[in-house]
């Protein structure tokens, strides 16, 4: 591997902005040491005139007189000791600055919500409700309000980007659709792929049952991520904890399917810390579903809507979330963006730069310096005479 010319001059430019100064006031040594010097020289070349009538001439006669003479190589390396004095002084006082190379780093620490959401995919939820003007079925409301959810709206919902998320769908039977990921659009993706259930062996709701799974898919994330930090990872680079453990189970119907009671799932959950939101779609309002006519066409007749608001609510309150009704989909959007508010994923980024001390190598090269000036003044370039 080769380094370019402009390579080399980009990784010098960065290692100078990173360097910083402990103590820049040493600089303002240069001056009286610069002036020290100035005098010294001043005082030597004083020696070598002497003023007669104004005039300038030479005190005694020197090789400067003689330049038909030859000079010497010890003449000409007699500046050098004046050199050396100069680069010693230089690098004592870049030493007493005191150079630090700093090393800028950043650490993230995220107190996440762990969200499980809980959506029924009975028969049911393919009778129509509105939205945006829309006549969808209760799955396609749901599914565009979680995306929305998951990812941002580009308005009032700014998605769960931090969030730790998961998907468990019911309908006589209970699934983990994705386990709890920080992926909102890959969950979203899965959100999508939902289907009803159309067979009648498959059909039903069993809404204990799925509030039983992401209980302990939630106490199963927790333990996981405490296992992690008790052992050190992921580092403090990127620490993730759990701040709050919630659930938003939505359904159309009441249970009547799985092993477990809604209410003994809800019980599993407050033992377990959990919070459950609990939404009831189409309460309230009148669904609709297509029915066909002898000549083919199609003919929304509205249905009653078959859900237990009394058990939703009791969950809710055992758990201390909240029951909401969903009578369209501009009301599911609404919901969503009020469990939104309540339930925010704190991140914590602080930035903090180590210095590593740089002023040990110009110290010992000053040393050097000194000690070379030392010992060639006193041997193949001392000076003889006054």
């Amino acid at each position: 591997m080769t380094l370019s010319l402009t390579d080399v001059s980009t990784v010098l430019a960065s290692s100078w902005d990173a360097m910083h100064w402990h103590s820049p006031w040493a600089w303002l040594l240069l001056i009286p040491a610069g002036a020290a010097l100035g005098l010294v020289w001043w005082q030597r070349r004083a020696k070598t005139v002497r003023s007669v009538d104004g005039d300038p001439s030479p005190v005694l006669p020197t090789l400067a007189s003689l330049p038909a003479m030859p000079v010497t190589l010890r003449q000409r390396l007699l500046p050098l000791l004046g050199v050396l004095r100069v680069l010693a002084m230089l690098l004592l006082v870049a030493a007493l600055a005191r150079p630090q190379m700093g090393l800028g780093r950043v650490r993230t620490s995220t107190d996440a919500v762990a969200i499980q959401l809980v959506v029924d995919r009975s028969g049911s939820m393919r009778h129509r409700m509105q939205i945006d003007g829309q006549l969808l079925t209760r799955l396609d409301v749901v599914q565009r309000v979680l995306r929305e959810f998951l990812i941002g709206d580009g308005k009032s919902l700014t998605g769960r980007p931090a969030d730790l998320i998961g998907l468990v769908t019911f309908a006589r039977f209970a699934e983990t659709a994705c386990p709890l990921v920080r992926d909102p659009r890959a969950l979203a993706d899965l959100v999508d792929s939902i289907r009803p259930a159309v067979q009648q062996f498959e059909d039903g709701t069993a809404v204990g049952d799925a509030l039983a799974l992401a209980a302990a898919r939630l106490r199963q994330a927790e333990q996981e991520v405490s296992a992690r930090d008790a052992s050190g990872e992921p580092n403090d680079e990127g620490r993730l904890r759990i701040k709050s453990k919630v659930i938003v189970l939505l359904t159309d119907g009441e249970n009547n399917a799985g092993e477990r009671m809604p209410l003994e799932a809800a019980e599993l959950a407050r033992e377990w810390g959990i919070r459950v939101y609990t939404i009831g779609i189409g309460a309230g309002a009148p669904a609709y579903v297509v029915r066909r006519d002898p000549l083919g066409g199609e003919q929304l007749v509205p249905m009653a809507a078959g859900i237990d608001e009394s058990e939703l609510e009791e969950i809710a309150r055992l758990t201390g979330g909240r029951y909401f009704r969903a009578q369209d989909g501009d009301a599911l959007r609404s919901i969503y963006g009020e469990i939104d508010r309540l339930e925010r994923t704190t991140v914590r980024t602080t930035e903090f730069v180590d210095y590593a001390e740089r002023f040990a190598p110009l110290a010992i090269a000053a040393a050097a310096l000194i000690a070379l000036e030392l010992a060639l003044a006193s041997t193949v370039l001392r000076r003889v005479g006054a």
